[in-house]
């Protein structure tokens, strides 16, 4: 059997995921991804094709099932996050569509925690200016006893939380999937919308899924309804936000900063503004890339390609039929 690896992050780290394919007795192409549509398009029309792809963010359309099909038998995410994947073209077409689940909630907080200490002291200013020789300082704001307000209650939603509660944060949240123990656990007050969240909040966090129903959920008209000086924090996907107007937000002072690790076309482009913005830190889709996550990720979706390709049960399913 022949397999499509586009994941840098499943390559560039060493661990034993690596074994995994290694041992499978399958053919082993590789790719650099994220990988647009037109690419993937010739990837998989090349060399008679691939029985599976084990893939990061890239762009399985419509039409690149297509051409895949009828040699492809599955394809493996490596992530959770599966919106640049046609799952429901996919599931037309009886294609399996596995991910992976509960592996990188820990790392993604972390992530996401560090950015609102990043923004919240202005890091990338102090930085560039003291690796320049420079000795400028601009004062800073606490996180302590500010409102954090997470939007969406997942895996990852729930582990900001906790460490937002460590860091003496009060915490709302706007979830359609709530989890009443949790929040009565760690003290949350549940909000009835987001406006609502956004009007109370003084630093957002989002984590919720990109869907036509949240993409442009931070816009113009969502800025507006915000505190001055709001925090804004995107370790989700960049499709969420509208980006020029959180530039235009940072740059007028109606955001204190925007701190992401997500942008809307990754990788982002060098005349992208967000590059030109002093209180957006932006770091590269790297949120859920440790060694430990890496190994996590990697181990199961390296195990859902083979187990489901070998007949063995063992595997997750995103889209059962």
């Amino acid at each position: 059997m022949r397999i499509l690896l586009t994941t840098t992050s499943f390559q560039d780290t060493p661990g034993k995921h690596h074994d995994i394919l290694a041992h499978s007795g399958m053919e082993i192409v590789r790719a650099r991804g994220p990988i647009n549509e037109a690419d993937m398009l010739t990837l998989v029309r090349e060399g008679g094709g691939f029985d599976g792809l084990l893939n990061g963010d890239d762009a399985i359309t419509a039409k690149v099932i297509d051409a895949a099909l009828p040699r492809l038998k599955v394809i493996a995410k490596y992530g959770i996050g599966l919106d640049s994947i046609d799952v429901a073209y996919a599931t037309s077409k009886r294609l399996p569509v596995l991910f992976t689940p509960g592996v990188n909630e820990t790392t993604v907080a972390e992530h996401t925690i560090g950015l609102m200490v990043a923004v919240s002291k202005f890091f990338w200013i102090h930085m560039r200016a003291v690796k320049a020789g420079r000795w400028d300082r601009k004062t800073g704001c606490e996180l302590y006893n500010k409102t954090l307000g997470i939007v969406g209650l997942g895996r990852i939603g729930k582990e900001v939380i906790k460490r937002g509660k460590a860091l003496g944060l009060n915490i709302i949240v706007f979830s359609n999937h709530y989890d009443a123990p949790f929040g009565q656990e760690y003290a949350v007050r549940r909000v009835a919308t987001t406006d609502e969240l956004f009007g109370a909040a003084d630093i957002i966090s989002l984590h919720t899924n990109l869907t036509d129903q949240t993409r442009g959920l931070i816009n113009r008209r969502s800025l507006a309804l915000m505190k001055q000086g709001a925090i804004l924090i995107n370790t989700a996907r960049g499709g969420l936000v509208v980006e020029e107007d959180v530039v235009e937000a940072c740059k007028s002072g109606k955001l204190w900063g925007y701190g992401a690790d997500v942008v809307s076309h990754e990788p982002i482009r060098p005349d992208h503004p967000f590059t030109t913005v002093d209180n957006i830190i932006i770091t590269p889709h790297i949120g859920s890339r440790t060694l430990e996550s890496v190994q996590r990720q990697g181990m199961r979706a390296a195990n859902n390609l083979v187990n489901f390709l070998k007949g063995n049960p063992d595997f997750i399913q995103a889209n059962p039929f």
